[in-house]
């Protein structure tokens, strides 16, 4: 019978780890992504936010109405 409980895939407690094997991809990912997360909008972004916003706030249609 083969053991399928790969090395690393269980957790403390004994129980297995939902990521598995995976764990130092998980890892990677979260780190690529909180990296992410932490840069700054760019400024033609918050111009294009800023324009909604006043089409918005002036009641501004789009003609689907």
């Amino acid at each position: 019978m083969i053991d399928r409980v790969e090395k690393g895939a269980v957790s403390r407690g004994g129980r297995k780890s939902e990521l598995g094997s995976n764990d130092a991809i998980a890892s990677q990912l979260k780190q690529y992504f909180t990296s992410v997360e932490e840069e700054p909008i760019p400024d033609h972004l918050l111009g294009l936010l800023e324009k909604l916003d006043q089409a918005e706030r002036s009641g501004g249609s789009n003609g689907s109405n």
